[in-house]
């Protein structure tokens, strides 16, 4: 079972966005570029440095996934800041994305109108990571 955030999540992340069908239609539509998800450095936990994960996503296809340090994730058109405590509540469905970047609990740098034109995207995007056998680092 693979730790989040690590390498072995991403690339399972991958396979199971790519297996998504739901994934495939509602992201049909984004040409818009990647977008970096940012998770703030947590020592406390066993992250010592903020670390971003870039997907590739365009027509409802990831083409790549791979880990990244900050300064490369904020290349990205779209890039999503969050502490660690929120992805969680993202991938356990406690949070929903959109909302939470309205509310200021995840930070966007990019076109928040564009977003939420691919609400549905989002929706598929967060269900195709609750199905990867995830280990969280802050749970034993």
């Amino acid at each position: 079972m693979p730790l989040f955030p690590s390498a072995e999540w991403v690339t399972d992340y991958k396979n199971v966005l790519n297996a998504s069908a739901t994934y495939k239609q509602a992201g049909a539509g984004w040409t818009h570029g990647p977008i970096a998800l940012v998770t703030r450095a947590d020592p406390g936990i066993g992250i010592p440095e903020d670390v971003g994960i870039w997907l590739d996503l365009h027509q409802g296809t990831c083409r790549d996934a791979r880990m990244v340090n900050r300064s490369e994730a904020e290349k990205a058109p779209f890039c999503i800041t969050g502490e660690y405590a929120r992805w969680k509540q993202v991938m356990r469905k406690q949070l929903d994305p959109i909302q939470g970047m309205m509310q200021k609990k995840l930070e966007l740098k990019g076109q928040m109108t564009i977003i939420v034109k691919y609400v549905a995207a989002a929706k598929a995007l967060v269900e195709a990571a609750t199905q990867v056998d995830t280990k969280f680092m802050d749970e034993k």
